[in-house]
């Protein structure tokens, strides 16, 4: 298996590191794990792609590559010009923090498995929860390593994968707490925090100039029965299959009544 792995945090993201371990087990001895990420980090950047400037590409070693772009250009880059023959998975992340409920839209790192799934390619995006039961030990990313390759093979070898235009791929939040403590994979739908606004914060320069500073809310407020927040919060990793088609198709057809005239 060829795997081509990327993220939002940077190459030099301890997350990478992870999801390096996890994409070898999933790959096996007689696999291949090719690592193209962004030269910087490029956290909340969703799915830009650097549509009018060219992404300077540096190789680190081998099949390792950094570039001067987001992690969509990563995932374009493996595809069109850095991996030696067709890829069999894309996987990005392991990201720092979650991208659950409303961060999903932000991500850099849904953003890439977004272009993955554009692209025909079967895509998980990995992400590890951070809270007061993980955040100081030794490896935050511990309920990643513990259970990632387990959960990719499962996806793998079990889940659905087709069926549409728009390919599906799956959001994964590993939840806040130690790898022993991690209940089980659940099926869940992303969630709504409804105060997981992003907002702005001024402040004034020495010099007089303005700056903004873009900041989230809380994160542990559980969402929804079913949906990713509460899962993660009460120790789930959530598994969320999506797809990039962003139509409403129950006000789709409530708008049809509205305009009825149209023929295909």
């Amino acid at each position: 298996m060829r795997i081509l792995i990327t993220n939002d945090d940077g190459i030099a993201a301890p997350g990478l590191v992870a999801l390096t371990e996890i994409a070898e087990a999933v790959a096996g001895p007689s696999g291949e794990v090719w690592t193209v990420a962004p030269a910087f980090e490029q956290s909340g950047v969703g799915h830009c792609i650097n549509y009018v400037k060219p992404s300077m590409m540096t190789k680190l070693a081998e099949r390792r590559f950094a570039i001067e772009g987001s992690p969509a250009d990563c995932v374009l880059a493996g595809i069109g010009e850095i991996v030696d023959g067709p890829i069999d998975l894309v996987l990005s992340g392991v990201n720092r923090g979650n991208n659950a409920a409303e961060n999903t839209v932000y991500s850099g790192t849904i953003g890439a498995a977004m272009e993955a799934a554009l692209q025909g390619l079967p895509a998980i995006a990995l992400s590890q929860f951070y809270g007061p039961l993980n955040v100081d030990l030794a490896d935050p990313f511990e309920a990643s390593r513990g259970h990632g390759a387990a959960l990719v093979q499962e996806l793998l070898d079990a889940a659905p994968w087709g069926g549409s235009d728009y390919k599906l791929f799956y959001n994964v939040n590993f939840p806040p707490v130690p790898s022993a403590k991690v209940k089980g994979f659940a099926a869940v739908a992303q969630g709504y925090r409804g105060d997981g606004r992003m907002g702005v914060h001024p402040q004034t320069s020495p010099s007089g100039r303005k700056y903004l500073w873009i900041s989230g809310s809380a994160q542990g407020e559980r969402t929804a029965p079913g949906t990713d927040v509460r899962a993660n919060v009460d120790g789930w990793v959530s598994v969320t299959p999506m797809r990039c088609d962003l139509t409403d198709r129950a006000a789709l057809e409530d708008l049809r009544a509205v305009m009825p005239d149209y023929q295909d």
